[in-house]
């Protein structure tokens, strides 16, 4: 059976002009493929293959090497990055920085540590966006719901549906992407964003549904921080709540498991921002590189239960050119 099998992929890839494939590189995708619930047809099995060994040899070459994080399998290592930037990343321009914010910002000091996932029940679990690139409106929503648990104490999982459906006014494109500042405006002119419950993510575009009396949090304003001003984000995240950002997700990231994320792949301007997550907190390893810890939306499955470790004081990725968050409106 087994022979049968190379043989097939064999003349698979001779008719390809790819490399050949051997038994031991194929058992690891099946296994991979029974722990995500994967199936395809003879053609396409052989093209994600190709593409899950690529993947899994550049993982193995990274974690052999001296980095601050490790690499791993997870539910994209089937996809080339070009698919998945299609896939789960802003595909519409994101003109995100602010050259002046709103943010007024304190002389510290600041705590050495600071996780807002500690700090009494003030952040929602991990969500996913599933294959929609709707991370701006998870960004929004899990600000939101810490920023109004933190005023209210009450936590209250948001409609990120709604954004997708409703915000394409204040220059959101739904599934092809947003900004949580402007989504933040969208609420506030909007007068309110739903729960969760009342209007569930279907990962879709579709049409608006916004009920009005069932508005359920409210923003008063849109705070911007200053562009490349790191240093007042971490204000922001030690003294008031955690903070939407926006930064660039390059190929490696794909496959991040844990440590300190950091590149020298991609750039640190606004017009490269290609997603958007939230910022619970920030410290620093023992050998004292700083850090941001982030709390993404592709499920708790990827990276460290849905959170990463992004490099702090060095504008990683452009993160700090495009933060905000909002005040509540309780």
């Amino acid at each position: 059976m087994e022979l049968r099998v190379w043989l097939i992929s064999t003349v698979f890839s001779l008719v390809n002009l790819t490399p050949l494939i051997l038994p031991e590189e194929e058992y690891p995708f099946k296994q991979w493929m029974s722990q995500h619930n994967k199936s395809y047809d003879t053609e396409e099995y052989y093209n994600r293959l190709h593409i899950f060994i690529e993947n899994k040899r550049e993982i193995d070459h990274h974690n052999a090497g001296n980095h601050s994080f490790t690499m791993s399998l997870n539910q994209f290592s089937d996809m080339k990055f070009e698919e998945f930037r299609k896939l789960f990343l802003l595909t519409e321009p994101q003109n995100c920085s602010a050259t002046t914010g709103g943010h007024v910002s304190r002389a510290g000091p600041f705590p050495e540590f600071v996780d807002w996932r500690k700090n009494g029940n003030v952040v929602t679990p991990v969500k996913n966006q599933g294959q929609c690139g709707s991370c701006w409106t998870f960004s929004t929503t899990g600000c939101l719901e810490s920023v109004n648990a933190i005023a209210t104490g009450k936590l209250i999982p948001l409609s990120e549906q709604q954004l997708i459906d409703c915000a394409q006014d204040f220059n959101n494109h739904g599934c092809m992407g947003g900004l949580p500042s402007q989504a933040f405006e969208y609420i506030k002119y909007n007068n309110g964003l739903m729960t969760e419950e009342d209007y569930p993510y279907k990962g879709l575009d579709d049409t608006c549904r916004f009920e009005p009396a069932l508005a359920a949090v409210f923003v008063l304003d849109v705070v911007n921080i200053t562009s490349y001003d790191e240093k007042a984000m971490v204000d922001a995240v030690a003294r008031l709540n955690p903070v939407s950002f926006g930064f660039e997700v390059t190929a490696d990231f794909m496959s991040y498991k844990e440590g300190v994320y950091t590149s020298t792949q991609c750039k640190n301007t606004a017009d490269m921002v290609n997603h958007a997550v939230l910022a619970v907190g920030y410290g620093a390893e023992e050998n004292g590189t700083p850090y941001w810890i982030v709390k993404n939306s592709w499920g708790p499955d990827w990276g460290m239960d849905g959170y990463f470790l992004i490099e702090r004081e060095k504008n990683m990725c452009g993160l700090a050119t495009c933060s905000s968050y909002p005040l509540p409106s309780v």
